[in-house]
């Protein structure tokens, strides 16, 4: 008998992916879908960058244009708890995926809410699921209204959102939050350990022209999704293009090495006539226990090696035609 031992494989990560898609949403998706370390059990929808109708039909139509049939896409919430639907459009396009036009999904959408599905998946393999947050967190928040017990039952929670500096809602507040404060307030309160990947590091990742270069050579993962997208959704020039928010949250659940975090507890602001949505952050924790891992920087090298490695193979299952 041979005296080396073989390393045991370690099982994907199971995953569940609430999202609003959305450009970033979409590259994350790919992301997601593309890496061994993960497996996407669940899609859920919320309406967000653009209506709901929209980011769940763009979800429909992502998981048949990447080859992910088995995946169950439910939808969500319209808007917020409490205040009046916003949405991206002007950054994400009317139907909110830029210039790509991805072919018409032929699958359903699965019957029932996304908090439900959320609650029965977390309660049917507690501590086997991680929940990743990429818009808004009413979804999320109405899970927790209906069952707290999800917070026990995940894996591990993280999110797309929010900034310990400055926002891109407004000065004080980034969209995902600011679309629901009082979503994201009930989720930052829930007694679980919030991963928050928000804009200090997602600013980072800069799709920038020999990026998008290499996009172009991937067939028509490139030309038909990932090129329309990111060249809609910023300036590419050789040194500046748009940051991919959403992908940095899944490349943290692939390779957590990637971006580092600091213990802090956050705070969501709702009632601040000029800092609603904010995520105050404190990191001088004092006797206080935290409530969140807030990323604060990023190996952008290492994270594009990993992201268009990933795309190379999504590309090649895909084919050129």
């Amino acid at each position: 008998m041979s005296g080396i031992v073989q390393a045991a494989r370690v099982a994907p990560k199971k995953i569940i992916i609430d999202c609003d898609p959305g450009i970033d949403d979409a590259l994350a998706i790919t992301l997601a879908h593309g890496s061994p370390e993960l497996d996407i059990v669940g899609i859920t929808t919320v309406g967000g960058n653009v209506d709901l109708a929209y980011t769940t039909d763009n979800a429909l139509r992502l998981r048949e244009f990447l080859g992910l049939p088995e995946v169950p896409i439910t939808a969500g919430s319209e808007g917020a708890l409490l205040r009046s639907r916003v949405n991206a459009a002007g950054v994400h396009g009317d139907l909110g995926l830029g210039e790509a036009r991805l072919p018409e999904a032929t699958l359903p959408v699965r019957a029932g809410h996304a908090a439900d599905f959320i609650i029965e998946t977390l309660k049917a393999a507690p501590g086997e699921i991680t929940l990743v947050a990429i818009g808004p967190l009413t979804n999320i928040a109405l899970a927790l209204l209906k069952e707290p017990r999800i917070v026990g039952w995940a894996r591990e929670f993280a999110i797309l959102g929010g900034s310990y500096t400055r926002g891109n809602f407004s000065p004080a507040a980034e969209f995902n939050i600011a679309a629901d404060p009082e979503a994201a307030a009930i989720v930052f309160g829930a007694g679980w350990t919030v991963t928050m990947i928000g804009l200090d590091v997602s600013r980072q990742a800069l799709a920038v022209g020999k990026v998008v270069d290499r996009m172009r050579g991937m067939g028509r993962l490139g030309t038909d999704l990932l090129v329309p997208c990111v060249e809609f959704y910023g300036m590419v020039t050789a040194e500046e293009g748009p940051a991919i928010h959403d992908a940095c949250a899944i490349a943290y659940l692939i390779d957590p090495t990637l971006i580092a975090v600091e213990p802090a507890v956050v705070e969501v602001e709702t009632a601040g006539r000029f800092t609603s949505g904010m995520t105050v952050t404190h990191f001088d924790l004092g006797d206080r226990v935290p409530n969140a891992l807030v990323g604060t920087t990023l190996d952008v090298p290492r994270f594009w090696d990993l992201v268009l490695g990933v795309y190379e193979d999504v590309a090649r299952r895909i084919g050129v035609v």
